[in-house]
Order: structure tokens, then C-alpha cells, then sequence
């Protein structure tokens, strides 16, 4: 869970394991003394509520979440902060795939249905029934925990309320829970609430928080200033307004921040329908009923990308902005953006739940005139500094002495003259079209700012960057939106930094990245390229060739090399003839492989990735840990540790 429980864990892993599940699943089969599945209409009970059915449910997180990397697929049934509760098949069917894994889902569940639905249950502690002994020894037999098991329909059927599992905190879960799924046979999830669990009570409606207006192009205002702004919302009533009309002009983008409420919860859940009316006519809709996994990842493209990654606020836009793919409008109308018109621009937001519950937005935005005389700018921090919206710059500088309003861009050996687009009483604001001009350099009488763009990369065509520094393929479709590249090389100390453009970029698809080293690794094996976010070495890989290393990357931003000999940390926490328990942790590649024997027999070690305890599990529960233990824990870089015990 993300926004419920403010899950963090690594980012790619999740992209993968969105879509780690079948694109189909197999609708038609026989069941043990049940009536074959054909064409004709099938007569099953309702679908049940996979935890305590029957007595009152709470939920940490609901279907369509904004979560950090994609919208949430299912339901999250609180479990009281507690491991073990039992997890009932929600119908009738067959279990049609199990994985275990120590991210993602962790250990999961996934049954098929005679309507050809399936469902998933996901962050298990334990499995229940025949399958478990199977996957058990499943693990022995492949020696390895990491497992994707598919079955067919008769090998373990189920009944609807039979037990499969026992809820847990496996995977990429910051809290015990059960992640419950509905899909359909295109492998869309549905929302499991529209299978009427008398379960969840919800008469709350959503509530918002703040709105943010955006100008949309170098012509348009907010309060008479370019850029991106957010206002505070005042509750009234129902709803929720700002009590004074917002000065604007020429074309605004609208976002909202956000949230549903569910009894007696704390936690801030996905909200079902947001509808934008202008003077009462609907211009954009966005309703989440079902979710595609092949397009849930594209969630980056539909939210204010530079407020999440720096705040991690998910403020949800009320316009598709440009090469945004998702398929969850309707009724849209020029992309959602507000045109100030004469007058009073009357702006009304509606909220709904799955439940029913509503609630609204309203605001004001009034026409007013551009103006080159601002009253109220704030005092700059630097005398000169820059930021990048879209397809225009805004430079800020502070007052010149003589008062000249000027400055003077520099490109590709031309100089032209630019004209500040408003002032205040401490600061210039200059606004430039990059799709006209890209500056080398911008001089004004508070500095100069020296600028490394190398051109502009299409999202629509192939293009290869080719640099002394890196070469980069940029794939149709890798960008959502054409991007100014920015690119730069550092040396400091024994550290090399490549910049290839902007982390606030978001990415649609991996690019791939091969950097050309100035230094000398002499331990190219050891040797991995990896992205800086601050202080953190997020590992990216890579492959040598002729002294160059190629990697993939969904990022932009910063990347460096890192040579990492040290090996993994394994810290014993019991190792005795019942089980056998480690902390086990690396200073930077990051853990690869583990593996554990006794007396030379393989010997299952389950992981939990968060917390960084391995612990083992004996295929024969009579048979003792007696004899010599032994633990190998590879990283990413081959650096091994290998811990040793004769067990009495």
C-alpha cells in the first residue's frame, strides 16, 4: 500500500509487478460436482467477503489510489494490525497461479472463477490447504524462494469460503493487510466494492484540500504572475470554496488535492469521480471503474510530477495534459483547460465515491487585464535564477539600480533582447518561449545563468543523443511530451556526476544510457552505474563493453559509477535446532542472492526485504537443524559473505 501507508520501496520493482499477473486467465474449466461453464448464464452465489465476512470490515486503502508509481488495483482490508487472520476464497473456482516473492505482492494468491473472473490475494503470511505443502515443496524441488507456480483446473479447486491463506505483511506492504483484487478475463482490474461486500460501511464523503492553477501557456496569468499556484480550500457547508475570486487570464489548468474517507478510518483512499464544470458546462471527467495494467504506470503523466517527488503531494490534474495516454476521461473538452472569458469564470469541482457520497469545489477565477506592474512579487532568494514549465522559461532577477527591464539571451552565437513580461518593486520576471529560442547563456545586471541544453528531444520519433560524456537512445515513446534536454559533466574528487535532464521529467518508458568514464575503474566487475536522488544510490546495473558501461533507466537526472567491494552484513539473531534467524543487509549494490544449508542440504530462507530478516523453513518440520549451517549472501556487486555454525 502508497498513499494509506506510505509505502516506500523501489520504485521500478513496481512498474514490473503491476503487471507481473496473466493477461488472461482461463474462463472456461469443469469443477468437481459443479455445472460445467459455457455460454449460458451461470448460476453462482454472491461473492464473498474475503475477511470476517459477515461482521463489519475496515479498509486502509480503496481501488484508483494515486500511489507514487500507479494506480491502486484493488481493496486493502485492515487486519487489525495483526498477522494471521484467515483469508476465504471469495468464490468458487481453481487456484491458478501462486508467487512468492519478497516484493511487490510478497506471497500471493490467485484463483480463477467459472465467470471467468479471477482474484488475488496478496501480501499472505502463510498458504492454507493442499497448495501449501505443494508450494513447500516446491521450494525444495527448484531450490529457491522465489517462486511463479501455475496450475491448472484440477489440481486445487476451491470452494467459495474456503481458507487459502493466512493475511500478512509480505512484500512491499508497510503494514499487515490483505490486498484483494477482482480482475476480469482482459486482466482489468474491477473495483471489488461493486461486488456488494455489505462488509464496508462508508457514508463519508471525499474531502479536498487545496487546488492548484496552472498557466498553460506564456500568454496566461494567475494574479497576474506565470507559473504553478496553490490556494488553501476553506470547508463551507458540503463542500469546500475559496471565499475570493482568483485574478486570471488567457488559459488555465486546474489540479486537485484530494481524498476519500471510509468509517472509521484514518487513512486518505482513493476518490471514484471527479467532474470539472465551467459556468456549468462539464469540460473534463475522470472516472475509475476499472484499471488497465498496461496503462497504470502512466499515472506519473497525470499528476503534478515535481510536487510529488519533491513534497510527495499527489495532486490529481482536472486536464490531460500533453501525451498523457490514459483512457479514464470522458466528456473532455479542449484537454480540460479553463479559457477566461469577461466576467466571472464560475468553477465548480464534483466529488464522488463508490459509495455515493459527494461532495464539490467552488471557485471563482476573474478576468484581469496583463499588466507589466506586479505589486506583489516576492523578494528573489538568488539575484538570478530560472525554472522550466512546460515549454517556457521564467527568469527571475532582481532589480537593477538603473531599473532596466532587459535582458539579453544568448544562442547558437545570436543575441537578442528581452523585454521583462512584468516587474515588481525587488523583481524582474522574464518569460521565454524555448520552442523559439534555446539559450546558452541569459545575462541580466543581477548575472548571468550558463545553461547546457543540447537541443530538443522529440516524444513521436527514435533519436540518439551522442555526447563526449554519454550517448542516449530515446525511443518513440520512451517521453510523454517532447523535453529541452539538459546535460552536464562533473568531476569532483574521485566521483564522477553525468546529468542527462531533469528528475522532475517523468518517464514513460526506460531509455537506455551508455556513459563514458573519464576515470579509471580497475575493478570494472565491481563497477555499476547508478542514479542520485540527494543523498540516495539508487542501483542501476550496467554491462562493460570497450570501457563504456550500458544501462536502462526510468529516470532522468544524475548518474554516477560506484565501485562496491565491501560484502553483505549478515547479523545472527538465533541459529538453533528449531530455526535459524539473520539480519541480513549491504551498504550499496543492494542484496542479490542468499543461500542456506544444512549439512550440506539446501534449507528454504524466507525474506522479508523490509525489515532485512531471513528466516529458515525446514521441508520436514521433525527433522532437526542439527550439524553444519551454513549462510551465503551474494550482492549485486559478487561480494560474498558466508556465515558458519555447528548446531548442536
Amino acid at each position: 500500500m502508497r498513499s494509506c501507508w506510505s509505502l516506500k520501496f523501489v520504485s521500478y520493482l513496481i512498474g514490473v509487478l503491476i503487471c507481473y499477473f496473466p493477461t488472461k486467465v482461463q474462463a472456461q474449466y469443469s469443477l468437481p460436482n459443479e455445472i460445467p461453464v459455457g455460454n449460458k448464464a451461470l448460476d453462482l452465489p454472491p461473492y464473498l467477503f474475503p475477511i470476517n465476512p459477515g461482521s463489519t470490515n475496515f479498509l486502509a486503502g480503496t481501488m484508483g489510489e494515486l500511489r507514487s508509481t500507479h494506480f491502486h488495483a484493488g481493496i486493502d482490508v485492515r487486519t487489525n494490525s495483526m498477522i494471521g487472520a484467515p483469508v476465504l476464497a471469495t468464490q468458487q473456482g481453481y487456484i491458478s497461479r501462486i508467487i512468492v516473492g519478497a516484493y511487490g505482492y510478497g506471497h500471493a494468491v490467485i484463483i480463477t472463477h467459472p465467470d471467468g473472473n479471477s482474484s488475488l490475494y496478496g501480501h499472505l503470511d502463510k498458504f492454507k490447504g493442499p497448495v501449501s505443502a505443494h508450494v513447500l515443496n516446491e521450494h525444495y524441488a527448484r531450490k529457491s524462494f522465489d517462486l511463479d507456480l501455475n496450475f491448472t483446473p484440477d489440481q486445487f479447486p476451491v470452494q467459495r469460503g474456503d481458507t487459502i491463506g493466512l493475511s500478512g505483511n509480505t512484500g512491499g506492504s508497510a503494514g499487515p493487510h490483505l490486498h484483494f483484487e477482482i480482475r476480469d478475463s482482459n486482466n482489468f482490474a474491477l473495483n471489488p466494492l461493486a461486488f456488494g461486500f455489505n462488509e464496508i460501511k462508508d457514508v463519508l464523503p471525499p474531502f479536498a484540500i487545496k487546488l492548484a492553477l496552472t498557466t498553460m501557456d506564456i500568454n496566461s496569468r494567475i494574479n497576474d504572475r506565470f507559473g504553478r499556484f496553490e490556494f488553501n480550500l476553506v470547508k463551507s457547508g458540503n463542500g469546500y470554496i475559496l471565499p475570493n475570486p482568483i485574478f486570471a487570464n488567457g488559459k488555465i489548468g486546474i489540479e486537485l488535492l484530494a481524498h476519500d474517507r471510509i468509517d472509521r478510518s484514518q487513512f486518505r483512499c482513493g476518490i471514484n469521480y471527479i467532474e470539472l464544470l465551467a459556468d456549468s458546462t462539464s469540460i473534463f471527467t475522470q472516472e475509475i471503474n476499472q484499471i488497465n495494467f498496461e496503462e497504470s504506470y502512466d499515472i506519473t503523466a497525470h499528476m503534478d510530477f515535481k510536487s510529488l517527488k519533491t513534497r510527495g503531494l499527489r495532486f490529481n490534474k482536472l486536464y490531460v495534459s500533453d501525451g498523457n495516454p490514459l483512457s479514464l476521461f470522458k466528456n473532455v473538452k479542449n484537454q480540460g483547460i479553463v479559457t477566461i472569458h469577461d466576467g466571472l469564470n464560475k468553477i465548480q469541482i464534483r466529488l464522488r465515491d463508490f459509495s455515493g457520497n459527494e461532495t464539490s469545489v467552488k471557485f471563482s477565477l476573474k478576468k484581469d487585464p496583463l499588466t507589466n506592474q506586479v505589486s506583489f512579487l516576492e523578494t528573489p532568494v538568488k539575484p538570478i535564477d530560472f525554472d522550466l514549465q512546460e515549454n517556457t522559461m521564467t527568469i527571475h532577477s532582481k532589480v537593477c539600480p538603473s531599473k532596466k527591464t532587459t535582458a539579453q539571451v544568448f544562442s547558437k552565437g545570436t543575441t537578442q533582447e528581452l523585454e521583462a513580461a512584468y516587474s515588481g518593486l525587488t523583481k524582474n520576471v522574464f518569460l521565454l518561449d524555448v520552442r523559439k529560442t534555446i539559450p546558452d547563456s541569459i545575462r541580466t545586471c543581477s548575472g548571468q545563468l550558463q545553461f547546457q541544453y543540447k537541443g530538443r528531444i522529440p516524444s513521436g520519433t527514435d533519436y540518439n543523443f551522442y555526447s563526449d560524456w554519454f550517448d542516449v537512445e530515446f525511443k518513440k515513446g520512451n517521453l510523454y511530451d517532447s523535453i529541452l534536454l539538459h546535460t552536464n559533466y562533473e568531476l569532483a574528487g574521485k566521483q564522477e556526476r553525468f546529468t542527462i535532464g531533469n528528475l522532475l521529467t517523468p518517464m514513460h518508458q526506460k531509455i537506455k544510457v551508455t556513459l563514458k568514464p573519464k576515470l579509471s575503474y580497475p575493478l570494472p566487475e565491481k563497477t555499476s552505474a547508478y542514479h542520485l536522488e540527494g543523498k540516495r544510490y539508487e542501483y542501476l546495473g550496467g554491462q562493460w563493453v570497450n570501457g563504456k558501461i550500458e544501462f536502462e533507466t526510468h529516470e532522468l537526472g544524475d548518474f554516477t559509477l560506484a565501485t562496491d567491494t565491501i560484502p553483505p552484513s549478515i547479523r545472527r539473531i538465533y541459529c538453533t535446532k528449531n530455526s535459524a534467524r539473520f539480519r541480513i543487509g549491504d551498504n550499496l549494490s543492494g542484496i542479490s542472492s542468499f543461500e542456506a544449508n544444512i549439512n550440506g542440504e539446501w534449507l528454504l530462507m524466507i525474506y522479508d526485504y523490509k525489515t532485512g530478516i531471513i528466516q529458515s523453513e525446514r521441508q520436514d518440520k521433525a527433522k532437526l537443524l542439527k550439524g553444519k549451517f551454513e549462510l551465503k549472501v551474494t550482492d549485486r556487486s559478487g561480494n560474498q559473505r558466508v556465515y558458519q555454525q555447528v548446531i548442536l
